[in-house]
């Protein structure tokens, strides 16, 4: 077998078009392929697909392929042009390569591969690539995956954010806590930012959606109400976050008492400041005896932390009415506990209640959209940043957006 016959068939080449040319270029350490197409080539329209007759030709095109043992593999053919009566002069489409694209597509489908593993830079140093030529097959692949989504119901959303820059620009983030996936990022979180998603969906789509998790950040809640049907029963206050603030007013009783009882002399609370803050399962079995032999003291940290323990069964109910008695016993012994760190954030849970206790219809939270910022961190770190937020967004969506990245002709 002739190696122009080899080459054929390692590279896929099929009628009309066949290897007239292999050359191997030691110097420059390249294989160079050359590829014709048949005289009688019949060539279609690469709009509409109609059958054309040939125009002419343009200068030699050259692609990037998978390398051939160590050495780079180069193809390169003059395209045909057609004349459509519809659409005018145009380009025909090749079997190899994508439109417009220097690399086949088996090339770019390894670079894809890589990608997901390692970042732009390293992945530039492998292929012998600069870092713009890499950005470009990463910004082509995610332009494809999101041109081939499918309009398809999504009940559960989550709205987060994520800072692009320390001090900075922040990113609205739109997840599918269902698929775990990124359905939309824009730059800061105004208002406006969230409202572009919704235009992203159909009628249908936003009819389907039963529930949103989100913090109480009021420019997103606006713009929920704004285009979610029914929103008033679809926002779902995120536990963790709810939860959260709680813990902070815990924290505020412990620091105002740990300055008093030091004055005194007093060093029990020294040091004790995420044994306060941590979950019972994160301790091991002496430090959580320890734990309880330090809470057993009369000190107001103590209570605080119970006050905010006895809150955390309200997201434990199924049934709204009996999250309601839970809360309003909870909160007369808040509002009357004298702390007012925890009094505080009693009032705020009371004045959010209704779309904190939706999440028992629709038991959401945003612990998938805290794990698509984890992912979306470990992105920012193995970049070591981005030069533009369009960078950043193309990297989220990437690497966090489920989306089909595969070149096809």
């Amino acid at each position: 077998m002739q190696d122009r016959q080899v080459f054929e068939q390692l590279l896929g080449i099929v009628s009309p078009w066949f290897v007239a040319d292999v050359e191997l270029a030691l110097e420059q350490g390249d294989v160079r392929v050359t590829l014709e197409h048949r005289a009688d080539a019949t060539w279609c329209c690469a709009e509409c697909g109609q059958a054309c007759p040939l125009h002419d030709h343009q200068e030699e095109r050259r692609w990037r392929h998978l390398d051939t043992c160590q050495s780079q593999t180069i193809m390169s053919a003059s395209l045909p042009r057609t004349k459509c009566p519809t659409h005018g002069v145009k380009v025909v489409r090749v079997p190899w390569a994508e439109r417009l694209s220097r690399f086949t597509m088996l090339f770019e489908g390894v670079v894809i591969a890589w990608l997901r593993e390692a970042s732009q830079s390293a992945v530039a140093e492998q292929f012998g690539l600069s870092w713009d030529e890499v950005h470009g097959l990463m910004n082509r692949a995610v332009k494809r995956g999101l041109a081939r989504r499918e309009a398809e119901l999504i009940p559960h959303l989550g709205v987060d954010e994520k800072s692009f820059k320390k001090g900075h620009t922040s990113a609205t983030i739109v997840n599918d806590l269902d698929g775990s996936r990124v359905l939309y990022v824009a730059k800061d979180r105004e208002q406006a930012r969230l409202d572009g998603f919704w235009k992203t969906l159909t009628p249908e789509q936003l009819v389907g959606i039963e529930g949103v998790a989100l913090d109480m950040w009021e420019a997103f809640e606006n713009s929920i109400r704004e285009h979610v049907p029914d929103a008033g029963d679809k926002i779902v206050y995120d536990k963790f976050h709810m939860v959260k603030h709680l813990s902070d007013g815990v924290d505020k009783v412990r620091r105002q008492e740990h300055q008093q009882l030091r004055s005194e002399g007093d060093e029990r609370l020294t040091g004790t400041k995420y044994d306060w803050l941590r979950n019972r399962e994160n301790f091991d079995h002496a430090d959580w005896r320890e734990f309880q032999a330090l809470k057993a003291t009369n000190l107001k940290t103590s209570r605080a932390w119970a006050i905010k323990e006895q809150a955390l069964p309200l997201w434990e109910y199924q049934s709204e009415t009996w999250a309601r008695k839970h809360f309003q016993k909870w909160y007369y012994w808040a509002t009357h506990s004298r702390l007012k760190p925890m009094i505080e954030k009693a009032k705020m849970l009371k004045r959010r209640l209704d779309n904190v206790l939706t999440y028992t219809q629709h038991q959401i939270t945003n612990a998938v959209s805290e794990g698509l910022n984890s992912k979306i961190q470990w992105v920012k770190s193995t970049a070591r940043g981005f030069r533009n937020f369009d960078n950043f967004t193309t990297a989220i969506y990437f690497h966090c957006g489920k989306l089909d990245l595969k070149p096809c002709h």
